[in-house]
C-alpha cells in the first residue's frame, strides 16, 4: 500500500504533523480512516477549498478511507480561526441547503463505494442534541483556558473581541474528532494550518478520554506569489460550481496564474505524476504557457469533466491564437429586436459582468481596455447593433484576458 504520506509530502501538502514517523508507519501498514471538515457557509466550494479536497483524493488513491464532515453544527457557532471579526449567522435552512450542494460537488472527486469508500457526515447529527451541562462536565473539563489563549487564532481575536460562543468552537471541533474516533476508528484529522490548535486539541481529547492515539496534519495556507488569497480573482471568488464560475472562467483562472505559482499548482491541483511534472520545472518565460495550459486543462477536467475542459480549451484557443471553438466561452443571450434597435456598448459590458457599473464600463472604454470582435472601442457612447454580428454573435473583451460572448435569440 502506498502510504499516502510520501505523496503528500512530495507534492508540498504537509505543513505540520504530530508524531510524523508513527503516523507514516501506520499509513504504510494499514488502511487509515481520516477526516477533513468543511463548514457549509456557502453553496459552493471555491479554489481555496480545493487543496484539502485534493489531499483527500491522494489519500484515497493510496488506499485510505476519507470522511468529509459538513459542519452544519459548528457553522451555527462560527470558527474564529483566521477571522478578525465574528461571522454572520446563517439560518439552519440556508446551512442545510448549502450542505446539499457541497455534497454533490465532493462526489466529483471522491469515490463513495468500495473498500475505502468515502463517508459524508454532518456534525449536526451529534452536536445539535448535546446536553449542555453534560457536555461541560464530560468534555469541557479537559480544556485549559490558559492553553487555549496561547493559540494564534484566539490571540488575534482577543484584540478585537472574542465572543463566548466562538470560544466554544474548539471544544466542538475536538468533540467531532472524538466522535469519529469512537464511531468510525478515525485516527487522523487534516486541514488548513490555521486549524492546528483545534486539531491538536482534538487529538489530546481522544488521548485523555479513550487513552488511544490520534494524529493531526495541516496544509499550508495558500497565498499566490502576488500576495493574493488563493481562490480569488479580479472578478471575485473562483467557485467550483459551474453556475457561479463557468468552466471557461475556471480554465482562464489557471491560465492566468502568476508564472511563479505554476509548478507549485501543478503539484497541488493535478493528478499528473511527479516525474512528468518535473519536465515543466525548468521552463521559463513564454515556454511556461505550455505548463499553464496543462494546469488549466487538468484542473478543469477534474472539476468539470473532460468535455467541459476541452470546450474551455477551445474557447481559449479561439481568443488567443485564432483557432478553436468559442462555444465554451461564458455567454449572454440578447433579444434580436433589442440588438436591431441598438444597444450601448456600456450597457453590454455591465450586463455581461465585464464591468461592475456603467461608470466602470465608461472608464474601461476610455482607457482603451475594451474591445468588440477584436476591435478596440474608443468611444463610450458607441452603439452596438445587428450589423456588428459575426458568426451569429459578438465577442466582448475587458482588459487583456476577460472575454464574453453575446449571442442573439
Amino acid at each position: 500500500m502506498d502510504n499516502g504520506f510520501d505523496t503528500l509530502q512530495a507534492r508540498g501538502f504537509i505543513q505540520q504533523v504530530t508524531h510524523a514517523e508513527t503516523l507514516k508507519d501506520r499509513l504504510q501498514h494499514e488502511q487509515v480512516t481520516f477526516y477533513i471538515g468543511f463548514d457549509p457557509t456557502a453553496s459552493s466550494f471555491h479554489i481555496g477549498n480545493l487543496l484539502p479536497i485534493m489531499a483527500m483524493v491522494h489519500m484515497q488513491r493510496a488506499g485510505h478511507r476519507p470522511i468529509a464532515i459538513l459542519g452544519s453544527g459548528t457553522a451555527m457557532v462560527g470558527d474564529p480561526s483566521g477571522k478578525t471579526e465574528m461571522r454572520q449567522f446563517l439560518s439552519r435552512e440556508t446551512i442545510n441547503q448549502n450542505a446539499q450542494s457541497l455534497r454533490q460537488q465532493l462526489e466529483r472527486y471522491l469515490t463513495f463505494d468500495g473498500d475505502n469508500g468515502a463517508l459524508l457526515l454532518n456534525n449536526a447529527d451529534w452536536l445539535a442534541d448535546l446536553r449542555y451541562i453534560d457536555f461541560l462536565r464530560d468534555i469541557g473539563r479537559h480544556f485549559s483556558v490558559n492553553r487555549m489563549l496561547t493559540f494564534e487564532a484566539y490571540k488575534q481575536r482577543m484584540e478585537t473581541g472574542l465572543s463566548f460562543l466562538e470560544f466554544n468552537y474548539q471544544l466542538l471541533q475536538a468533540y467531532d474528532f472524538l466522535v469519529l474516533r469512537q464511531r468510525y476508528n478515525c485516527i487522523l484529522q487534516m486541514g488548513g494550518d490555521d486549524q492546528w490548535g483545534n486539531m491538536v486539541a482534538g487529538a489530546d481529547l481522544i488521548r485523555r478520554i479513550d487513552q488511544s492515539d490520534a494524529f493531526a496534519m495541516t496544509f499550508p495556507l495558500l497565498m499566490t506569489a502576488s500576495g493574493q488569497k488563493m481562490g480569488k480573482s479580479a472578478a471575485g471568488s473562483v467557485w467550483l460550481d459551474a453556475e457561479q464560475t463557468s468552466p471557461y472562467e475556471f480554465y482562464q483562472f489557471w491560465i492566468n496564474v502568476d508564472d511563479r505559482d505554476v509548478n507549485r499548482f501543478l503539484r497541488y491541483y493535478t493528478l499528473l505524476p511527479l516525474d512528468e511534472l518535473a519536465r515543466y520545472d525548468a521552463l521559463q518565460g513564454s515556454d511556461l504557457r505550455r505548463a499553464k495550459e496543462v494546469l488549466a486543462f487538468e484542473a478543469t477536467c477534474l472539476t468539470h469533466g473532460e468535455e467541459a475542459a476541452r470546450e474551455a480549451q477551445g474557447a481559449a484557443q479561439a481568443m488567443f491564437s485564432g483557432q478553436g471553438d468559442a462555444a465554451g466561452m461564458p455567454q449572454t443571450v440578447l433579444a434580436q429586436d433589442r440588438l436591431e434597435a441598438g444597444v450601448l456598448a456600456v450597457d453590454l459590458f455591465v450586463e455581461t459582468g465585464l464591468a461592475e457599473s456603467k461608470g466602470a464600463a465608461r472608464r474601461l472604454i476610455q482607457q482603451g481596455g475594451a474591445s468588440l470582435n477584436g476591435a478596440r472601442l474608443g468611444n463610450s457612447d458607441t452603439m452596438v447593433s445587428s450589423a456588428d454580428l459575426e458568426d451569429g454573435g459578438l465577442i466582448l473583451r475587458a482588459g487583456k484576458k476577460r472575454y464574453h460572448r453575446v449571442v442573439v435569440h
